[in-house]
């Protein structure tokens, strides 16, 4: 089985885990990652990201394997739409 395949048949569960590891530095049970580790990791979830994010979030790769770098009006325009609004008061 291909690096490839097993990143398309990967679970989103083992992803979340997988990037939360590489960001912290450490397996969920505490231990640290060693270098290779990290560096397999990172490679794992850069290319999950690659393959099934759809709408990539601020700083993640897109399906193209570009970095997506969000701006400023992007990120408040995707906020704003995505919450909805909840209330609107008049000032006072």
């Amino acid at each position: 089985m291909s690096f490839q395949q097993v990143i398309a048949e990967m679970p989103q569960e083992v992803y979340e885990r997988l990037r939360t590891a590489v960001e912290l530095g450490k397996w969920p049970d505490g231990r640290a990652l060693t270098e290779e580790q990290k560096a397999t990791s990172l490679q794992a979830v850069m290319a999950w990201q690659a393959q099934h994010l759809t709408d990539p979030e601020h700083m993640n790769i897109g399906a193209d394997g570009n970095i997506v770098m969000k701006s400023k009006s992007e990120l408040k325009r995707q906020f704003r739409d995505d919450a909805g609004e909840i209330g609107r008061f008049d000032d006072l």
